[in-house]
């Protein structure tokens, strides 16, 4: 289980931010700003939590490397 929280969490945190701000970059806060970033949330999290369960242990290991030789 713990192996599917943290993927979930992190990938929530960096779906939200990341919409959220590009969204209000690219076509301004106005009154539709929030369906526009939900439509943009809703598909981005599933494919920055797929990356994440993927990529996460393989970044991790590499970070712990580059973390090492500093």
């Amino acid at each position: 289980m713990k192996k599917l929280i943290f993927p979930a969490l992190m990938s929530c945190y960096m779906a939200l931010l990341m919409t959220c701000l590009i969204t209000w970059i690219n076509t301004g806060f106005d009154s539709g700003f929030w369906g526009r970033w939900f439509t943009a949330f809703y598909i981005a999290w599933p494919i920055a939590g797929f990356l994440v369960l993927i990529g996460g242990q393989r970044i991790r290991a590499i970070s712990e490397k580059l973390a090492q030789k500093l």
